[in-house]
């Protein structure tokens, strides 16, 4: 079990070292609204919402193999947080980041009159999904977690609590600050298991080092200090669906298992994945994520 918390902490971790350019996407990119935490841009029609949050330090992106295909009967929000993407991080920079940007999102919902929309996040995009879901309940859907626990740091110590946790997340937030930036692209595989290919490892990485430091190292040391599973019996939106990837084998079931016991979730192992489900298993999780949306609150299919 140590062995796998210490290569799902890695995977989570390690791209913050890196840096490059994110892959040019293929069409021009909507107008993007932007507030204090976030920005969105919209795709389809007028239709079911979806809310698309990506992970850490992860830009909007992330949702490009599934967002045009959704966009075809649902109106998509893809949010990015500021600082993700390559552009400043505003007040992301302070604390109150993973809070701020649940504001932000509630306020986005209600000015533009979105009836309780689906959220979906990858990541700590699925802790801001619970999060959504267990403190703006009147805002929020049904809720997909894909591959998040309801508290980072039991990748540690499946006993950790949130003062043990301080001291390391301190250290982690001061050595993302303190890591110097490359300049040149990543074009040579990386290793790490974000991923199970090269590709993916290598999109990852350039995804993931084009964030600011700041940003990042605030959201990571917030991440590592909020503990939800407390909060997790609040969330009314149904279905409540955790996606995790089974790189790890048993190991992660049982992980993942302990970190939502007692949660109203329902976990759907993805197999032959890593932590960018979405990279290793396209058709897996366009599915997975088309099934989440047509299911009905009591579990049945419309």
């Amino acid at each position: 079990m140590r062995r796998l918390t210490l290569c799902l902490a890695a995977a989570a971790l390690a791209p913050l070292a890196l840096t490059s350019a994110a892959p040019a996407r293929a069409q021009a990119a909507p107008a993007e609204e932007r507030l204090a935490h976030i920005s969105v841009t919209t795709m389809g029609p007028s239709g079911p919402a979806v809310v698309l949050i990506p992970g850490l330090a992860s830009p909007r992106a992330v949702w490009d193999g599934v967002a045009a295909d959704l966009a075809r009967t649902h109106r998509v929000h893809l949010v990015q947080v500021n600082g993700f993407g390559g552009d400043a991080p505003g007040d992301n920079a302070k604390p109150g980041m993973l809070a701020g940007i649940a504001a932000d999102l509630d306020r986005y919902i209600a000015e533009h009159k979105i009836d309780r929309p689906a959220i979906i996040g990858h990541s700590m995009g699925g802790l801001l999904a619970m999060m959504m879901g267990a403190r703006y309940p009147a805002a929020t859907g049904r809720v997909m977690v894909v591959d998040a626990l309801p508290f980072f740091s039991l990748l540690f110590d499946p006993a950790m609590t949130v003062e043990r946790a301080r001291p390391f997340a301190e250290q982690a937030r001061a050595r993302t600050l303190a890591t110097p930036v490359p300049s040149e692209p990543i074009t040579a595989d990386p290793g790490g298991i974000w991923s199970n290919t090269p590709a993916g490892r290598i999109k990852v990485a350039n995804w993931g080092t084009k964030a600011a430091p700041a940003a990042t190292a605030q959201a990571l040391y917030e991440l590592m200090t909020t503990d939800l599973r407390g909060e997790l019996s609040r969330i009314a939106g149904k279905p409540f669906t955790v996606l995790y990837a089974t790189g790890a084998g048993p190991q992660a079931t049982a992980l993942w298992e302990h970190g939502y016991r007692g949660s109203p979730a329902k976990l759907v192992p993805i197999a032959d994945s890593w932590h960018f489900i979405m990279l290793d298993q396209p058709a897996a999780f366009s599915s997975a994520v088309k099934q989440f949306l047509t299911q009905q609150s009591d579990g049945g299919a419309k």
